[in-house]
């Protein structure tokens, strides 16, 4: 901890017994700390120099200027290079890439996991020392660079989530939407790679421009490459005019191919090229057009796997795969299904112009029982089914799984199962169930289990133990 003493970590926050709290933790570990009681006496601080910290530890919601106004200021004005970790007590998704994107080195949510935090610091510890090192090196020019602030529009593709896994994929995304790399994301079918691609989208410069996206899949073999890159007139049989591919239709954009290990030999070897060279030439045409596009891909499938057996191209899988981003299904994550039932049923109520709906207790404990082979997919169409067929105002399980043609006999039967115990064993129930699960998950691994269940290793130590549970 000796070299700890030469760092120091600002903490910012409005609530003066955390910050004294962490103040307390930050020094145990070896560092020196230093306090700012709200976003705007931290800027001063930065601005004045009054402090020169080598780590932030910033909260999101403070009166007047909050977390993501320190960070637009902070990347803005170039105040300092420390690494920034983001606190907050809401696992809004908008939020977090949008730190993220801002430059925050990481995002933790309350209530405070102290291994966590103390990991994350010497983490950022390492980094500053590294950063440090390498300034004195190369004797950096702070001033040579031009950030852009661009506005985001993220409310229409909001992405939900307080699981661990999903707070990652967060951060994932706002690391690559300040970037202009190639992404795939892959994942089962109805966990939402295109609400992913959207929302790296919606975060990134290009958000102001167009984000085309393409299934792949349901374009018919020998129309695959016309619409990508178009086709002159006379091309073939039907084509009287001359069309803009979909690589046109994104310029200056982000283009989305959804189930990209669907595509033809032929129509690989033209997308590799122009990724690479941004180039390429309509069908049927000798001119050559020149894009300017991001392109983010998506699959279900193994596409590893897939160029194993010579079906897909190694190089376009390596192009295309520059940043990989992958979805878990919605059984690793059930801890996310009551909060995005509620979204959906507020939507769907919305969308059909009907009254308040709710789900039972009983119901949410279905629904936490279930494994949605279908992923978010299914929990969607599940509730706007009930939300319309139902005609009442207090969702029962019956309203969801009673017409659900997915769940088998012996998932509704365990719902049932559930239903039939007092409250409390029900949840003790569920909890057995979830736990052995998410270590079954994780190969028995307990830190990649708490991981996938969104807890801290503490609390799944104890649930382990309280219910009798060996990994």
């Amino acid at each position: 901890m000796a070299e700890n003493k030469q760092l120091t970590v600002l903490l910012v926050d409005d609530e003066i017994n955390l910050r004294e709290s962490l103040a307390e933790l930050v020094e145990s570990e070896g560092f020196r700390s230093s306090q700012a009681s709200n976003g705007e006496d931290a800027i001063k601080i930065l601005r004045e120099a009054a402090v020169r910290p080598d780590m932030i530890l910033l909260d999101m919601r403070m009166p007047r200027l909050d977390g993501l106004g320190v960070l637009r200021t902070v990347k803005d004005e170039k105040l300092t290079d420390a690494p920034i970790i983001v606190v907050s007590a809401f696992g809004d998704s908008s939020k977090m890439i949008e730190a993220m994107k801002l430059g925050a080195y990481d995002y933790i949510t309350k209530p405070l996991d102290v291994d966590e935090i103390v990991a994350i610091l010497h983490r950022a510890a390492e980094q500053r020392r590294l950063g440090l090192e390498a300034e004195t090196a190369r004797q950096l020019n702070r001033d040579g660079e031009n950030n852009k602030q661009v506005r985001s529009d993220t409310q229409q593709f909001e992405m939900l989530g307080t699981s661990r896994v999903m707070r990652d994929i967060f951060k994932q995304i706002g690391r690559v939407a300040a970037t202009d790399a190639t992404v795939l994301i892959t994942g089962e079918s109805g966990t939402g790679k295109e609400l992913v691609a959207r929302a790296i989208h919606n975060h990134s410069a290009r958000s102001r421009n167009p984000f085309v996206a393409v299934n792949c899949g349901a374009l018919p073999e020998n129309l695959v490459e016309a619409e990508l890159f178009g086709h002159e007139r006379g091309a073939f049989t039907g084509a009287e005019r001359q069309k803009k591919g979909r690589f046109e239709l994104a310029q200056t954009g982000t283009l989305f191919l959804d189930e990209a290990g669907e595509l033809s030999p032929g129509a690989q070897v033209k997308l590799l090229r122009a990724i690479q060279e941004r180039r390429f030439e309509r069908v049927g045409g000798t001119s050559t057009v020149t894009v300017d596009v991001r392109v983010i891909a998506a699959t279900n499938s193994d596409l590893k796997q897939e160029v194993d057996e010579k079906r897909f191209r190694e190089n376009l899988y390596y192009r295309l795969s520059v940043i990989e981003i992958h979805l878990p299904p919605l059984r690793a994550r059930l801890v996310d299904v009551p909060q995005l039932a509620e979204y959906f049923l507020e939507r769907a109520t919305e969308r059909h112009d009907l009254g308040p709906r709710t789900l039972s207790d009983e119901a949410v404990r279905s629904l936490l029982g279930y494994d949605f082979p279908g992923n978010v997919r299914e929990l969607e169409n599940m509730i706007e089914r009930a939300v319309v067929t139902a005609g009442v105002e207090i969702l029962s399980p019956t309203n969801l799984f009673g017409n659900a043609a997915n769940a088998s006999s012996d998932e509704v039967n365990a719902n049932k199962a559930y239903l039939d115990l007092p409250f409390k064993d029900a949840i003790a129930a569920l909890e057995r169930e979830l736990i052995r699960r998410g270590l079954e998950a994780a190969g028995g691994n307990r830190t990649e289990a708490a991981r996938r269940l969104g807890i801290n290793r503490r609390l799944l130590y104890s649930k382990m133990e309280e219910h009798g549970i060996e990994p």
